[in-house]
């Protein structure tokens, strides 16, 4: 299965790179985490994703996939994160890596 057109090309954003320094602290790495809801309800959380990603359209197809529902949510700290119901960080996981969003080395699951 081919997904087409994940990607956002900024053609300024090289050059903002450089001059500003954008990025967070720990540049380069994609955090999968799990969030206790209410009972045995669960919240599979992305962040980290490159600004050159459509996150709307990876949320779309993690969600035909994997089977569950998601969204974007806009976090004052830590910018756009995707959010997944359940425990999806193994689906998640071996998707970015699957698509080439992220590297191996620069995916980190948490969680218990």
């Amino acid at each position: 299965m081919a997904i087409l057109n994940l990607d956002r090309k900024d053609p300024f954003l090289d050059a903002f790179k450089d001059n500003e320094g954008i990025g967070s602290s720990q540049e380069g790495f994609v955090h999968i985490r799990i969030q206790q809801r209410n009972g045995r309800k669960t919240v599979t959380t992305v962040q980290g994703i490159g600004d050159e990603y459509d996150k709307k359209k990876i949320v779309k197809v993690c969600k035909k996939e994997f089977a569950c529902n998601g969204t974007v949510v806009d976090h004052p700290e830590y910018g756009e994160v995707i959010q997944l119901q359940g425990d999806q960080r193994n689906n998640v996981f071996e998707f970015l890596e699957k698509t080439g969003i992220a590297k191996k080395e620069q995916l980190k699951v948490h969680g218990f």
